[in-house]
Formats: C-alpha cells, sequence, structure tokens
C-alpha cells in the first residue's frame, strides 16, 4: 500500500504535463488562519526551510508540494526523473542525497533549498505583482529526500479579515473563494491548522473545512504553538477532543519562533526539542503528537485514501478518455482529398439535417422540443389552439347582422332572410383564418432554420474545423428556405381563397345543422302555441294583411275581398310547401316556417303618420331621426338569431377543413421539398474544383486544439496504464 502515494505522484506528473486539472487526485490541502503556522508545519514535514518568510500574507499563491522517499542509499533519480539534458550531455547523478524539482522550470534541478525558496518568491512575484494580492495559479514543486514519507500537500493562503496594503477589498472573499476551490475536492484530505493561543470554537480553519465536510470524515486538526500558551494553562482537553470533536484526531506540535528562524535553527533540532517539549509537557500524550507522528498519520490517511478513490478515479480516466477520443475524432486529421473530404461532409449534414426533421438524429435535445417533435407542436398544438380561440362570431354584433340583412333586401321589404346578407358575413368571418395559417408558415420556417444551428453544434462538428464551409451551408440552406416560403405563403393564402370562392350550403354538415335548427324552431312554435289563452282559437285566429291580428268584430278586408285574400293565401301556403319539400337543409323554408310562427308574438310599432301637406309645402325624409339602438323586433330577433347560427355552423366547418389542410399544405410545399432538394441544392451550389481550397481552409486555432486534444488524451491513456499496473500487482 506504500505505493500508492508515487502512484498518485505520477498521476500528478503527467496532468501536470498538459497543464490540465480535470481529475480530482487526492492530496492534503491545509488551511488556516493567516500567521497560524501552516508554512511552519510543512517544512517540519520537509526538514528544510524551503518557504518564504515574513509578516503579513507570504503565501499567495496555491504550492502543490509532492514529497518523494528515496533510498537513501540510491542517490540516482530514476530514468523518468535523471534524464534531462544540459550542455549535449545527459545528467545520471546529482549531488547531494535531497535535490527539488519545479514544474514552471522544466527539467532544472535545484540542491539547493535556499534557491528554491528564492524561486518561489520571484514565481509568486511574477503571477501575483509585488504586492499582497493573490492568485490562484498554483506553484508545482517536487522534493526528493531520504528524511521524507510520501506526501502530496498544498499550501493555500491564510485566512484574513482586514485588506492590508494594495489588497482589493474582496481579499477575504477571494481568499476563501480559492480555499473551497480545493477543500470542495471530495478526494482531498482537510489538514485544519489552528494555533495552541487562541480559542479552538473561534478556530476559522475547521470551520470552513466543516462547511464542505459536515460528517468530518476527512478533516484532520492540527494544534501549532503549543509552547506559546498562557502560564497555568494547557492543551490538554482540547488535544483529547474534550472541546471539539474531530474524527481524524487532533495533533499538536511546537514550532520554530521567529527567533530560531533568523538564527538558522535547523528543522531536526526544533524537532528533538519538540519531542522534550512534549514529554515534559504532555507526557501522556506525547507519543501521539509532535511531527514526527504527524508525518505518518497524514502517510497512513492518505494512503487510504488513495486506496478509496482508485476505483472512482479509474472510471473517471475511462470516460475522459472516451471523451477526448471522440473530440479528437471531430477535429479530424488532415485533409488531403479535398474533393471526397467536402462532399462527405456535404453528404453528412444534409442527412443529418433530414434525421432531425424525421427524429432519427444520432444527438437527441432533452432540454427542449427540436425539429419534427417542434413541427409537430406547432401544427398541433400551437396553431390548432389558435383556430380554436378564433371565435365564429368574434367582431360581429347583432347590429352587424340586422344591417347586413336590411342592406341585402334592397328597396323592397323582405319576406324571407336574403341569402346574399349569409354569404357577405360567413366569408368575413372565414378571412379571418388567413392570419394564424400565415402565421403557423412562419413558425415552422423558423423552426427549420434553426435546425442548422443544432445539426452544426450536436451533429457534425467537423464544421467547425471549416468556418467558410459552415457559413456556406448555412448561406445555401437558408436560400432555400427563403424561396420555398412565399411559394408555401401562397398556397395557405389560396386554402383561405377556395373556402371563400364557393359557399356550400348543401354541404352534409351544414345541411344537418340546418335541420336541428329547423326542429328547435317548429319545437318554439308548439310552446308559443300552447301559451295562448284559451279564449283565441290557436289555429283559426283572424290574421290581417301581413299577420296582424285582428279582432273578430272588425273584418280585416271588405266583403268583396275576403275570396281574393282567400286565394292569394292559398297560393302563397303552396309555393312554400313546394320550398320546403326541396330537402330537409333549405333554410328558405325554416325561415318560412319560422315567420309564421311568430307571428302571433311581433309587435309592430307603427310610427304615427304624418298629416297630409298642404299644397306648396315640401317635406324633407332626411329630417327623420334614425334611432342609434332600439330593442329589435321579435323577427328581426330571430332573423339574426338565425343567420348568426348559420355562420358558426359553416365557420366550425371552414376552420376543421383549415386546420387538417395548412399543416399538410407546409409539410409537401416547405418541409418536404426542403428535406427532397437539400443534397442536391448543397452539391450543386458548393461542390465546385473552384471553391475547394477557400471552403476547406481550417480555423486558425483548429491546429493547437487539435494537439491539445491529442496531448490530453496521451496523458489519460498513460494514468489509465499507472492504474492498470496497480490492478495487475494486487495492490488494490
Amino acid at each position: 500500500m506504500e505505493a500508492l502515494i508515487p502512484v498518485i505522484n505520477k498521476l500528478q506528473d503527467v496532468f501536470n504535463t498538459v497543464g490540465a486539472d480535470i481529475i480530482q487526485l487526492p492530496q492534503i490541502v491545509v488551511v488556516g488562519t493567516q500567521s497560524s503556522g501552516k508554512s511552519s508545519v510543512l517544512e517540519s514535514l520537509v526538514g528544510r526551510d524551503i518557504l518564504p518568510r515574513g509578516t503579513g500574507i507570504v503565501t499567495r499563491r496555491p504550492l502543490i508540494l509532492q514529497l518523494v522517499h528515496i533510498d537513501p542509499e540510491d542517490r540516482r533519480k530514476t530514468s523518468e526523473e535523471n534524464e534531462s539534458k544540459k550542455n549535449g550531455r545527459l545528467y545520471r547523478g546529482i549531488d547531494g542525497e535531497e535535490w527539488g524539482k519545479f514544474l514552471h522550470t522544466k527539467n532544472k534541478i535545484y540542491t539547493d533549498f535556499e534557491e528554491i525558496r528564492q524561486e518561489i518568491e520571484a514565481e509568486t512575484e511574477r503571477i501575483s505583482g509585488n504586492n499582497k494580492g493573490i492568485s490562484d495559479d498554483p506553484i508545482h514543486l517536487k522534493i526528493f529526500s531520504p528524511h521524507v514519507v510520501n506526501l502530496t500537500l498544498v499550501d493555500l493562503p491564510g485566512i484574513t479579515k482586514v485588506p492590508v496594503g494594495d489588497q482589493p477589498k474582496d481579499i477575504e472573499i477571494q481568499i476563501r473563494e480559492l480555499i473551497f476551490k480545493y477543500i470542495s475536492n471530495p478526494n482531498s484530505i482537510i489538514l485544519a491548522v489552528t494555533a495552541a493561543n487562541t480559542d479552538m470554537a473561534t478556530s476559522e480553519a475547521l470551520k470552513v473545512a466543516r462547511e464542505v465536510d459536515i460528517d468530518g470524515r476527512r478533516t484532520l486538526a492540527v494544534v501549532t504553538k503549543l509552547d506559546l500558551m498562557d502560564a497555568g494553562t494547557d492543551a490538554m482537553d482540547v488535544l483529547m477532543g474534550r472541546v471539539i470533536p474531530v474524527k481524524l484526531g487532533i495533533i499538536g506540535i511546537v514550532n520554530r519562533s521567529q527567533l530560531d528562524i533568523n538564527q538558522k535553527k535547523l528543522v531536526a533540532d526544533a524537532i528533538r526539542d519538540e519531542y522534550a517539549f512534549l514529554q515534559k509537557k504532555y507526557p501522556s500524550l506525547a507519543n501521539r503528537n509532535g511531527t514526527k507522528y504527524l508525518a505518518r498519520t497524514l502517510n497512513r490517511l492518505l494512503m487510504h485514501h488513495i486506496r478509496d478513490c482508485l476505483p472512482e478515479l479509474k472510471t473517471r480516466i475511462n470516460v475522459l478518455a472516451a471523451q477526448y477520443q471522440s473530440l479528437l475524432n471531430s477535429y479530424g486529421e488532415p485533409v488531403d482529398d479535398k474533393s471526397a473530404t467536402l462532399l462527405q461532409l456535404i453528404t453528412k449534414f444534409a442527412a443529418e439535417y433530414c434525421r432531425t426533421i424525421e427524429g432519427t438524429a444520432k444527438y437527441i435535445e432533452t432540454a427542449e422540443l427540436c425539429g419534427g417533435a417542434r413541427i409537430c407542436y406547432i401544427f398541433h398544438e400551437t396553431f390548432g389552439r389558435t383556430l380554436e380561440s378564433v371565435d365564429p362570431l368574434g367582431g360581429l354584433t347583432t347590429i352587424d347582422v340586422l344591417t347586413a340583412i336590411r342592406n341585402a333586401t334592397g328597396p323592397r321589404p323582405a319576406l324571407f332572410v336574403p341569402e346574399v346578407s349569409f354569404e357577405l358575413l360567413v366569408k368575413r368571418q372565414v378571412k379571418r383564418l388567413e392570419e394564424p395559417s400565415l402565421r403557423c408558415v412562419e413558425l415552422v420556417h423558423e423552426e427549420m432554420q434553426r435546425i442548422i444551428q443544432h445539426c452544426s453544434n450536436y451533429s457534425t462538428q467537423e464544421l467547425l474545423r471549416f468556418p467558410k464551409l459552415h457559413d456556406a451551408i448555412v448561406e445555401v440552406v437558408t436560400s432555400l428556405l427563403r424561396k420555398r416560403l412565399p411559394v408555401t405563403n401562397e398556397m395557405v393564402h389560396n386554402l383561405v381563397a377556395i373556402e371563400l370562392a364557393y359557399i356550400n350550403t348543401k354541404h352534409p354538415d351544414f345541411a344537418d345543422a340546418c335541420g336541428l335548427m329547423n326542429n328547435n324552431i317548429e319545437e318554439q312554435r308548439r310552446n308559443r302555441m300552447r301559451d295562448l289563452p284559451a279564449a283565441v282559437p290557436r289555429d283559426k285566429s283572424f290574421k290581417g294583411p301581413g299577420g296582424q291580428s285582428l279582432s273578430p268584430t272588425e273584418p280585416p278586408f271588405p266583403e268583396g275581398e275576403v275570396a281574393k285574400a282567400a286565394a292569394s293565401g292559398s297560393q302563397s301556403s303552396g309555393s312554400v310547401s313546394e320550398q320546403n319539400d326541396g330537402g330537409m337543409g333549405n333554410w328558405r323554408g325554416m325561415l318560412k316556417r319560422g315567420e309564421d310562427s311568430a307571428a302571433g308574438d311581433r309587435a309592430v310599432q307603427q310610427p304615427p303618420y304624418p298629416s297630409s301637406p298642404q299644397k306648396g309645402h315640401a317635406v324633407n325624409l332626411l329630417d327623420v331621426p334614425v334611432p342609434v339602438s332600439r330593442k329589435l323586433s321579435a323577427r328581426e330577433q330571430r332573423d339574426c338569431e338565425v343567420i348568426e347560427r348559420l355562420i358558426k355552423s359553416y365557420f366550425l366547418i371552414v376552420r376543421k377543413n383549415i386546420q387538417d389542410s395548412v399543416p399538410k399544405a407546409v409539410m409537401h410545399f416547405l418541409v418536404n421539398h426542403v428535406k427532397d432538394s437539400l443534397q442536391s441544392e448543397l452539391v450543386g451550389q458548393l461542390y465546385k474544383s473552384a471553391l475547394l481550397n477557400d471552403l476547406l481552409t481550417e480555423s486558425e486555432d483548429m491546429a493547437q486544439r487539435r494537439t491539445e486534444a491529442a496531448d490530453m488524451l496521451k496523458a489519460l491513456q498513460k494514468a489509465s496504464q499507472v492504474i492498470a499496473e496497480i490492478r495487475e500487482t494486487h495492490m488494490w
């Protein structure tokens, strides 16, 4: 199990070569407030002075520190670590038993640890400036020594509250965000550092650790500066976990003082003094505290943590390798046969466009409806609901209906409702279906335009290699859609015009509606006859000219004209009967029967007869005021009601036809036509030898992106091999 940490170090090296942070590797993240002793803890683990020192905020960039244990008898690097070139020859030996290596300096070896510290300061100022600003760009340092245990640690800027010097006002927020970026990694162990001379209950390090590690399963507490506690106090309760329990434990250490650092006191001497202090002040806890115990504990925790994380890491690496392989395939290889490549891309785009409409595309959109599914939604939801929301009598008042009836009769009073008024009004209502029908065409056209972008983004990523070809394809498809739009609009306009051209009152559905209304009017007549007073004979009441009811004592006509009136009535009745026998759907007869049945209820208000003008006095009829609104007579109300019912009945028939025929017309003239002619249109306009070089010119950054994807794929494959080797040796 001891070899698991070097495995993680190898994986870290692999991903460092490509500058990627896509895999969250197990590591120990050191968190604490400013001047809590974080850097001293790290130097104690290393055994060397390698970190910058000073007042205020010193650590201003994350430092990823890899400690690699080497055999003291073998002071040579392995072939992977030592093959660096200088002055044309290979290095194979290194002066000294300990050395360091930075990622940003490539193969340069540092055997002087003072030089390592200076390089950290220089690299920090290079990125973060010489003020007190911070940066999230990490510094990678690797230390090889026989005196260290295998660990991977991350040193972060200390938590601060008040900006100092030229620091930004939100320095506290920046540092917290940087800390959370590392401790949110579920594969990390949080080393929460708190000074012993502060109250443990106010520890900022434990507070931020608990925000991401609620259960405390990956948090280890370190109490520093045990020798600086007030006289008469000790950290016994804290170290025993009686104040704040920590699942992984609490370890106390003694740091070097600033005086010790100034006097160049060795870390080894400080560790010996620390051991003596613990034996004196905490004899019962001496073997479970101190720097050496902390190093062994961290090594053990990290090994167990790596063992638990390796299966998930392997899965993650395999998934990413497949994704980068697919990405690399989409970038493609450099083009050799441009003619074949162009034809292949055009064919693939056209096929994917058609599959998106048909719903068989390889990449199915899950966030929203797309392609053929959205067209179906437009037809049956958007367009259908819009038509259903159109009121058959919308914008048509009773006065409009009555005015149309009276205008259609001319100068003579009408015995029946004129058919011209019905046709005039129903055409006006049917015309209202044209606007939503044309809007349906527009929506489908917009969706087919959106399919172009969908295919470019998800289905044919190869087009991203050739931006000019992509723009040309978009232009050709857009032009094709633009040409089909007026043709489709014209057809939809004609569908409505066809309905307006001939009002088919013999339509089966319309005849049934007329028959139903005829029965309703007959029922109403019988109900009114039952309501007449008993003293008046229901079938033999006297009718005057025009249908007025007269008193039996007042004959309506002189005796000589009774026979004429009777004969005239017989002829009228016979003609109406003949019209009614013409068909059940004949609504003229229906209106006549309704007129006869309602004659007894009609209240006619006769205007007073003007006195005969004397000779020489002219009467201006235009001076008679026309009432703007008045109460309709029974006949007028009945005529309007019948016309409205007929309009509604016929309108519903036409709306049903339009709702069925418009989607069919759009599919034929727009959707299917584009599907059938898309590839031939693209080939005809783009597959030309004069355009090959221009269309297949790669974008400027494509070569760089292809190289980056290839490097990342190579790194992932190498990382997978490293984990596979561990599995073969039954180490996990």
